[in-house]
């Protein structure tokens, strides 16, 4: 695969169609390389995220859908509800349709669309969960007001990202991974420069309590996180008032 323009993390007038574009040429090794940097424990976090989000019966947004593994999450924990999994890069949503079988095939709904413009009208999802997206967005501040507007009343966001580079994680074993060993290994197999902008926009992310403080401003009601795995990845959650 061919590199090209690669996003920065701080955006600018072309960081969207940037972080699709690279999303669409990373599509194919997506799955393989989050199961390989993350030694499997990925699929633990995600699961970890659709349990947080109480999808209950209702209809469960799932932000940032890529291949629909979080999608398959809030289903396999609320196996009566529908899921609309939206995403602004098509590449991932497509990758991901050959893992609904059954009544998934039914149940998950893939949409391409923005986080900060929603197709949905006020009120309507039951929850909202996003794993790993939050950081390829700016400014953040616009997808709150989004989620909120879009969540009914009691909802919960729940966000799940990485822990800042800007916190010594393991004795800074964390860090020399973020450094060294992720873009080194993401380039190896999908031969693109995603992998080095990972690692950078994940230096550049806010801690946890910057961003529960976002969310606060934002004007969730109830706001707190909760650090998985030493604090490699943050499961962060907003409820809208009741």
């Amino acid at each position: 695969m061919n590199g090209g323009a690669l996003p920065t993390p701080e955006g600018g007038p072309d960081h969207d169609a940037a972080v699709a574009r690279m999303f669409g040429r990373i599509a194919s090794w997506y799955d393989f390389l989050n199961r390989l940097l993350s030694l499997g424990i990925d699929q633990r976090w995600r699961r970890e995220l659709a349990l947080s989000a109480r999808p209950g019966d209702g209809l469960a947004l799932d932000l940032a859908a890529g291949t629909l593994d979080v999608a398959l999450a809030l289903r396999r924990v609320a196996p009566e509800a529908t899921v609309a999994a939206m995403d602004f890069c098509p590449p991932m949503l497509a990758h991901g349709l050959p893992k609904l079988k059954g009544e998934n095939r039914r149940r998950i709904l893939p949409v391409a669309a923005d986080a900060r413009k929603l197709p949905l009208r006020d009120g309507a999802a039951a929850c909202i969960t996003m794993a790993f997206g939050i950081r390829n967005i700016t400014p953040r501040g616009a997808a709150f007001a989004e989620m909120l507007r879009v969540l009914r009343p009691g909802g919960r966001a729940c966000i799940l990202e990485f822990g800042s580079g800007r916190e010594r994680i393991w004795g800074g074993v964390y860090n020399a991974y973020l450094n060294h060993l992720l873009p080194l290994v993401g380039r190896a197999f999908s031969r693109d420069g995603a992998y080095g902008y990972l690692a950078e926009s994940i230096r550049a992310f806010p801690t946890a309590e910057e961003l529960a403080a976002e969310m606060r401003a934002a004007g969730f009601a109830r706001v707190w996180y909760k650090k998985l795995t030493s604090g490699i990845v943050c499961l962060h959650v907003g409820e809208k008032a009741a």
